[in-house]
């Protein structure tokens, strides 16, 4: 594919388009999350990543907990891309967390990844003992 004038490189990128294995972390710390230069940082746009299928582990319980991330931000000068943010993702399936704290690293490690200039991380579980959790977290360079 040839690239349009003005239009970035992205060799920086290194698990989009890899090899054709692809390496699944085992824990969130073990995950890359990697970005690309936003060509349109002149201006304030949302993006949304929603994943329906988040899943990990009850520290208590051990067992599987089930939910959806959905993630929106305003990139600044880097996005996150999305592959890599799929395997981080992924990466909390065997973690033992609770939700709260699952949100919260998510929101923290994603606003280290990239640096938005604003972003909201919302955790949706199923209901476990007949209660279902829901938790939203933000962040606002500046406040």
């Amino acid at each position: 594919m040839t690239r349009r004038a003005g239009q970035p490189e992205h060799s920086d990128l290194t698990i989009l388009g890899g090899s054709a294995r692809t390496r699944y972390p085992g824990a969130p710390e073990q995950a890359r999350l990697e970005t690309f230069a936003n060509c349109h940082s002149d201006r304030d746009y949302w993006i949304t990543f929603e994943c329906p299928e988040f899943t990990s582990l009850c520290p208590v319980t051990r067992q599987p907990d089930f939910g959806r991330i959905v993630i929106r931000y305003i990139a600044d000068q880097r996005c996150l891309e999305s592959k890599a943010l799929k395997l981080y993702l992924f990466s909390f399936r065997n973690h033992h967390v609770f939700h709260e704290e699952t949100v919260n690293r998510i929101l923290d490690d994603l606003v280290a990844a990239c640096s938005p200039r604003e972003m909201e991380v919302e955790g949706e579980f199923n209901p476990r003992g007949g209660i279902a959790i829901k938790v939203i977290c933000r962040y606002r360079r500046g406040q």
